[in-house]
Order: C-alpha cells, then sequence, then structure tokens
C-alpha cells in the first residue's frame, strides 16, 4: 500500500476524523503545513454532523483543491477544479454506491441513538478505515496522473 493511503488510514485509526486523515496526509505536497490541515479539516468529519458528504470524500476534494483549485477568477481552471471533483465522486461511488455519510454507515450520527449504534456495531473501526482508504487509493491514483 503507498505510503500516503497507508498513512491516511493509520491517522484515521489513531484518532484523527476521516477527513482530517485523508487532507493531512496530502496537504505538504502542496505547500500547506499539517497544522494547518487539520485545523481546516476538524469539521468535516462525519459528514460535517449534518448527514452530509462522508469526510473521507470532503478530505479529497480539499486535496483536489489544492492541486487543482484557482486563485482567482479563471472559469477555466475552476471548471477543471469541478471536472476532478465529479470524477473523484463518481469512483468513490462506484466503489460504495454513495458520497453521504449516513448511507455509508446506515445510521444517522448526528442523533445519540445514531452515534451509539455506529459505535456498537463498531462501524467507525470497520467501516471507516476502509472509506479512508477508498479515498486515498482514488486520490493517489488521479494524482498520479498527467492533468
Amino acid at each position: 500500500m503507498n505510503s500516503k493511503i497507508q498513512n491516511a488510514v493509520e491517522k484515521f485509526e489513531r484518532g484523527f476524523n476521516c477527513s482530517q486523515a485523508v487532507l493531512s496526509s496530502y496537504c505538504e505536497q502542496f505547500g500547506l503545513d499539517c497544522q494547518t490541515a487539520l485545523k481546516i479539516a476538524t469539521g468535516f468529519g462525519g459528514g460535517m454532523h449534518i448527514n452530509g458528504t462522508c469526510g473521507a470524500v470532503t478530505g479529497a476534494v480539499m486535496v483536489l483543491g489544492l492541486k487543482y483549485g484557482s486563485t482567482d477568477e479563471d472559469k477555466q481552471a475552476k471548471e477543471k477544479a469541478y471536472g476532478k471533483v465529479v470524477q473523484f465522486a463518481n469512483r468513490f461511488i462506484a466503489r460504495n454506491d454513495s458520497v453521504k455519510c449516513h448511507d455509508l454507515l446506515g445510521c444517522d450520527i448526528t442523533t445519540l441513538e445514531g452515534l451509539n449504534s455506529a459505535r456498537d456495531k463498531g462501524l467507525f473501526s470497520s467501516v471507516c478505515p476502509g472509506l479512508v482508504q477508498d479515498a486515498a487509493e482514488i486520490l493517489e491514483e488521479m494524482l498520479n496522473r498527467n492533468g
């Protein structure tokens, strides 16, 4: 397994959330320091705790922004970045059927009942590491392609 992919999974297993694990494993190659990346990604874990997009996916989207994003009004650069996000999401969905945290875990972790259910079922240790790995693998493939 690639070291960045392994690093992302290990960071998640050590206690970082899914978004932090992915973004912090790739950030420095694009000029973002790890501590800042960890802070930025904090609120994105667990589907942003609003039943949103899986944090592993949002972490990967932030990495794609670091590589392909625009710092001005360049519409062509933005369209390229958007295309990369759609490509990533489609590949993640092909592996996991969804990008939504609720769908991936099969429970609503924004509620105490759902969070306890996820913990009781061990979903954070049985499901989430695989999602972090999938996100990092797809990201790695996309970053290593030209364009």
